[in-house]
């Protein structure tokens, strides 16, 4: 599996730990579907399209899938008929949460302090 990490993510590229760490979680849509996962629990495919409705079931497969080999989520497939996978997150995923927590706490004081601090009609209670 780190092989798989080594081909994504070019090394050469990586001068520290805080550019591996964005290498692994950057992007749109990694942090949304951690975030869901660490707080919710276990998911299915549709649950978390559902909760994310704005990302493509091309690029949901895709995040999990990377997120899956970064062993920060874990894939459960299970034999039946029709078949059922669910996602949660891995201890390492879990390890992420106080770092997710604080980026949230940063992005919602600063929305409400910088970028809607003087439009009254803005509705404060964005999740």
């Amino acid at each position: 599996m780190a092989t798989e990490i080594k081909d994504r993510i070019n090394l050469k590229e990586i001068n520290c730990e805080k550019e591996l760490t964005l290498a692994v979680i950057g992007g749109k849509w990694k942090l949304i579907i951690l975030w869901h996962l660490g707080l919710e629990g276990t998911k299915r495919f549709s649950e978390l399209k559902k909760l994310i409705p704005h990302i493509t079931q091309k690029m949901l497969t895709n995040q999990l899938r990377e997120l899956e080999e970064d062993q920060l989520v874990f894939r459960r497939v299970y034999a039946e008929v029709p078949p059922r996978v669910e996602y949660s997150m891995t201890e390492y995923g879990h390890t992420l949460m106080p770092v997710l927590r604080m980026m949230y706490d940063w992005g919602k004081n600063y929305g409400e302090n910088v970028i809607w601090k003087d439009d009254p009609d803005r509705d404060r209670s964005m999740k």
